[in-house]
């Protein structure tokens, strides 16, 4: 199951996907999940792998969209009483198994992506930038040098994108300064990605956009390419324009990343098991039971069954 579970995870990383990962740390029994359990979580709620039963699932689903939505990893303690204790997310469960749950979840994020066409002096040193901050960095260009490049992810001695895996995030700078210019923007353009910078000065990027728009480019994504390239901080050499650059890519990622965050991410339309208290999502709750025209919904087949031997004792205003 381990080794299922890191092939699953890399695979994710690979596809450049977000996702979280929740691992059982501590436990009390009794109670079915046990230290070493681990599930991944993905944004839509979906769960692969095993961190306890029923009642402890939905805790860790609304938890782990919580850590993809800020970014920040946490740790919870599901248990039949409340401890609260600093550091710990506590939640109050009183299922028919008992016990305790502590269960750590860590956000996974793809690093933002640039991908640069061309391999001219701002080509080379933004590749170069770009690593030192962690960024994945690939690099596509004639005749490209790996070697002066530096630790990228990935390079195409040709200027054939479909090795990439481009997404929206991809940051897509031209940077050919004279080699195949018109080809490279173009083959940028005719991608999706939502940031495509051209070094270029502003007499020269009008030329040729102008000139591909004679070919059929639309003018709508025409008008989304930056040019000059990067934030206006008066750069002159390489290695400041590259620097200008990948200060813009840091800023307009900043504000992506604050705009995509949900106001509440987790889920959106719950009730209160009447039996345990635990939340449970609405949408996607397995045990309902119906009394006096109400609706209630259940953690789990032992609380729905508790309630429909006595729905007048628990279905409370």
């Amino acid at each position: 199951m381990f080794d299922e579970f890191l092939t699953k995870a890399d695979e994710l990383v690979k596809n450049r996907q977000s996702f979280a990962i929740a691992v059982v740390v501590r436990y009390e029994a009794p109670i079915s999940g046990k230290p070493g359990n681990k599930a991944i979580v993905f944004p839509d709620g979906k769960m692969w792998g095993w961190i306890g039963g029923g009642c402890a699932q939905p805790v860790v689903v609304k938890e782990a969209l919580k850590a993809l939505a800020d970014g920040q990893p946490r740790l919870i303690r599901i248990s039949p009483s409340s401890s609260p204790e600093e550091g710990i997310v506590d939640y109050t469960m009183t299922c028919h198994s008992g016990g305790t749950l502590d269960i750590y979840i860590e956000p996974v994020l793809p690093k933002p992506h640039i991908l640069i066409l061309g391999r001219s002096p701002v080509a080379k040193t933004l590749a170069r930038l770009g690593k030192a901050i962690g960024y994945a960095v690939s690099v596509a260009a004639r005749g490209a040098d790996r070697e002066s490049l530096g630790d990228i992810d990935s390079m195409q001695g040709e200027l054939d994108l479909s090795q990439f895996k481009i997404a929206p995030q991809t940051f897509i700078v031209v940077s050919t300064q004279g080699e195949g210019d018109e080809e490279a923007l173009e083959k940028a353009l005719l991608t999706n990605a939502l940031y495509v910078a051209f070094v270029a000065s502003k007499t020269k990027a009008g030329k040729i956009l102008e000139g591909l728009k004679e070919r059929g480019v639309a003018i709508d994504r025409l008008s989304q390419v930056r040019a000059p390239a990067g934030l206006d901080i008066r750069a002159a050499s390489p290695e400041e324009i590259a620097v200008s650059i990948l200060a813009e890519i840091i800023q307009v990622n900043g504000t992506r990343a604050a705009a995509s965050k949900p106001q509440s991410p987790v889920l959106r339309q719950e009730a209160k098991d009447p039996i345990c208290g635990m939340m449970v999502d609405m949408s996607r709750a397995k045990h309902k039971s119906e009394f006096r025209g109400n609706s209630f919904y259940f953690c789990c087949s032992g609380c729905k069954q508790k309630f429909d031997q006595q729905p007048e004792k628990y279905a409370l205003p």
